[in-house]
């Protein structure tokens, strides 16, 4: 009893309080983003992605990360100049402090020379790598080979973006059809039902056909309301997908306009062409080639170890003069010169070193092949889906017009005593199933023609000029 008040008010009060609704907390309020303004076209999704979907952004910082290390890669070839300065104070007593002998002093003798226990440097100088077997012009090639595989791997996130924006929009288009051929199929069975209830009025017809159209009418609106809620889903992930963010004040359904139809054109491509274009487009296979030749640079790499290195350098240095203790004596001047090196045996890390850059090249290989294979295998079956969704669509827009003509004579036999009202209702489910079969097929069509301009390495300009001309 102590406990079933609290309970009991806690209940009514949630009860009372709307789960769901448009109207947001006091406060919360703010302006509406521009692109809930106005209706969007496919256009216009495409740029709000491009410019804010979160793998973009973070592809685009993964460019700026390839381009610092291109940056590095390439420094060994470009001249160092480099400061230097030193300053040391030892204890007296670890000084040494030395005279001339008297028989090789001159007349009048040398005085002791005390250097003192503080000594400086400083200099500056210019150091330019000469040769380190053959680093320095890989380095150059793996500069400029991360620079392109970067590029690559972003040309293949704008790609992904692009197409499931493609999908997301499609699909949103497709539960808003959804909804209009539900609401027709609701209008309909309401007529049905009111005219069943004028002739059981009338004494023309039994109180079963009056149930009958009650019963159809009531599975149609769960139908109607699924299809409410596929709408709002659909838009919510084009939301997502567009990288916008849903103001607060917005609870239940977004209020996302479109501006744009199912229907899409037809596209005429041979699987041999189409398999030609996705292995001389598609960024990822691009990708994977940069990356089989940077393996192969890698080689080359591994391979200096074993090599002599030259390297020239000049600059102008000053230090405390080694005979005065004085801070303030100082030798200073310019110097020129080379240092060589060469690493006779470095207990077989060179040997080690080429061996996995080695087996890493030819892995790369098998890499691409592999994904070749898997990009063929991918164009051809975006092909047939293609082509299946075109038939499929074809021979929809048949059966709708005959689904039509159905039910106008099955209410026209109703009308006149020679139909019963079970070919009415007959007739108005197969043709809400033909509408929404007919907008399905078109939905497909539109989505098998992106997946397969996706597979075949679309949003390259020249392919989009290839593409558009037959649009």
């Amino acid at each position: 009893m102590r406990t079933a008040l609290p309970i009991a008010l806690l209940v009514s009060s949630l009860a009372s309080t709307p789960l769901v609704g448009n109207q947001a907390p006091p406060g919360t309020e703010t302006n509406p983003p521009p692109w809930m303004a106005r209706p969007l076209s496919l256009a216009d999704c495409l740029n709000l992605a491009l410019q804010d979907n979160a793998q973009v952004l973070k592809a685009r910082q993964d460019l700026q990360v390839s381009h610092g290390l291109s940056v590095q890669t390439r420094a060994i070839a470009i001249p160092k100049l480099r400061a230097t300065g030193a300053y040391s104070l030892v204890e007296d007593a670890s000084v040494d402090r030395w005279t001339i002998t008297p028989s090789a002093a001159p007349p009048g003798g040398f005085p002791l020379i005390d250097p003192g226990d503080q000594t400086w440097s400083a200099g500056i100088r210019l150091v330019q790598s000469i040769y380190e077997g053959g680093r320095m012009a890989s380095s150059i090639r793996i500069a400029r080979l991360l620079r392109e595989q970067a590029l690559a791997q972003f040309h293949a996130v704008l790609a992904d973006t692009a197409a499931e924006v493609r999908v997301a929009f499609c699909d949103v288009l497709l539960a808003e059809q959804q909804i209009v051929v539900n609401e027709e199929s609701v209008a309909l069975l309401q007529k049905e039902l009111q005219d069943s209830r004028r002739r059981f009025d009338a004494g023309t017809v039994p109180q079963f056909n009056v149930l009958r159209a009650e019963v159809e009418l009531a599975n149609a609106h769960p139908r109607l309301s699924r299809a409410k809620n596929a709408y709002r889903l659909a838009k919510n992930l084009l939301v997502h997908r567009l990288g916008a963010t849903v103001p607060p004040d917005v609870w239940e359904d977004i209020p996302l306009r479109l501006d744009g139809t199912l229907e899409t054109p037809q596209l005429t491509l041979d699987v041999p062409e189409a398999v030609r274009l996705a292995l001389a487009r598609r960024p990822e296979l691009v990708a994977l080639r940069k990356s089989e030749t940077l393996r192969r640079e890698d080689v080359v790499q591994a391979r200096a170890g074993s090599l002599p290195r030259l390297e020239g350098y000049a600059g102008y240095g000053a230090r405390k003069s080694m005979f005065s203790p004085d801070l303030a004596d100082e030798v200073h001047g310019w110097e020129i010169g080379v240092l060589a090196s060469w690493n006779l045996f470095d207990g077989s890390l060179t040997r080690g070193k080429v061996i996995e850059a080695r087996a890493q090249f030819e892995r790369a290989q098998i890499d691409t092949e592999d994904v070749a294979r898997t990009i063929q295998l991918e164009v051809r079956s975006a092909c047939s889906t293609l082509v299946e969704a075109w038939e499929v669509l074809e021979a929809q827009a048949k059966v709708l017009e005959q689904a039509r003509e159905a039910l106008r004579l099955a209410r026209a036999r109703s009308e006149v005593g020679t139909g019963t009202q079970l070919d009415v209702l007959s007739a108005q489910t197969a043709l809400t199933e033909a509408n929404t079969t007919r907008n399905r097929a078109k939905r497909d069509y539109a989505v098998a023609r992106a997946r397969l301009e996706r597979a075949i390495g679309a949003y390259v300009p020249e392919l989009e000029t290839k593409l558009a001309a037959q649009d």
